[in-house]
């Protein structure tokens, strides 16, 4: 909008001015009386009049302003109740379905302790089996190491699987994009004092006659009708974004800002309740193949090939399996 242009020159006259925003209007009517006719070139019930007008007409716009405002946060803490209670109820499933303590009697105790012994001869005859494939794993390990060189130089995720950047920070799930905008100024901002511009692969945030905090094309597309913004403690504007691919991690909000890696991330922090069957399963099995690597343990495919090759030399008892090389 036009009157917009004179935001930045205001700003500054409003940073200089003492006393506030009765400081700025006694300096602007001051000056309309030392550089103008307004006083002097018409009567006393007209100056008044041309004020009140002005005043009645911007106060209607801020009162309409203020109810957009109010309607969009209260969206956002709809939807932040929702997530909570989805989070709940899974948490309170999870609770349900772990293992409880059962009481046993001293045979069943004692059975249970043959087993287990029972399982650890197996598990090191099959690791004496399987050197070679010890040799491959640890080969798979450096290729590892080699693609982590690709990785260098990139940011490790927040504990919200984003980052916290110089002027704002941000988090993700498989489902949307949260970022937090802080602004330090010396006044409450308002929606009228901020941009922010959301579109399905481009986004700007900023401050009415600064330079943008964000200002570019996005890592992935969002839902324009699905997304919200507000102003948190009037210093602070808060967006969520929705993705439209909820099976991929972003490693940036936008293209020019610097990359996180997304490798570290930690798929516990995203919704597992709220994905489909077929997602939930893959995320869980990759969250599984990641805490074996870190515990140096054979992955989920790995164990599957251990397993097989233990049932085959179990039906297969007259064989010898010493000298034989498995990869």
């Amino acid at each position: 909008m036009s009157e917009e242009k004179f935001d930045g020159m205001f700003l500054g006259m409003a940073e200089q001015c003492e006393g506030g925003i009765m400081g700025l209007m006694d300096s602007f009517f001051g000056f309309l009386g030392r550089k103008s006719d307004f006083y002097t070139g018409a009567t006393q019930e007209k100056v008044e009049k041309m004020v009140l007008d002005a005043v009645r007409k911007h106060h209607k716009v801020a009162a309409q302003k203020l109810a957009e405002e109010k309607k969009s946060k209260e969206m956002a803490e709809k939807r932040r109740q929702e997530r909570i209670a989805k989070e709940k109820a899974a948490a309170a499933a999870s609770e349900r379905s772990a293992p409880k303590i059962v009481e046993v009697t001293d045979e069943e105790a004692e059975a249970i302790e043959k087993a287990n012994a029972k399982k650890k001869v197996d598990a090191a005859g099959a690791k004496d089996s399987g050197s070679d494939s010890t040799k491959s794993n640890d080969a798979k390990a450096d290729e590892d190491d080699e693609e982590d060189e690709k990785d260098k130089g990139k940011i490790k995720p927040n504990s919200g699987n984003g980052a916290d950047m110089e002027t704002y920070s941000w988090t993700q799930t498989l489902q949307d994009v949260e970022i937090r905008v802080p602004f330090t100024v010396p006044f409450p901002i308002k929606g009228k004092d901020v941009v922010v511009d959301i579109q399905q692969k481009k986004l700007k945030i900023g401050l009415k006659g600064s330079p943008p905090i964000l200002d570019g094309e996005m890592y992935g597309k969002v839902k324009v009708e699905e997304c919200t913004w507000c102003i948190e403690d009037r210093k602070i504007v808060l967006l969520n974004l929705e993705k439209v691919n909820k099976m991929e991690w972003w490693n940036r909000v936008t293209l020019d800002q610097p990359e996180i890696n997304t490798k570290k991330v930690n798929p516990e922090n995203s919704k597992l309740s709220d994905l489909d069957g077929e997602t939930r399963s893959m995320v869980e099995k990759m969250m599984f193949d990641q805490r074996q690597k870190e515990m140096g343990l054979p992955t989920s495919e790995e164990q599957k090939k251990q397993d097989m090759l233990k049932k085959f030399m179990d039906a297969h008892p007259e064989m010898d399996f010493s000298k034989a090389k498995f990869s």
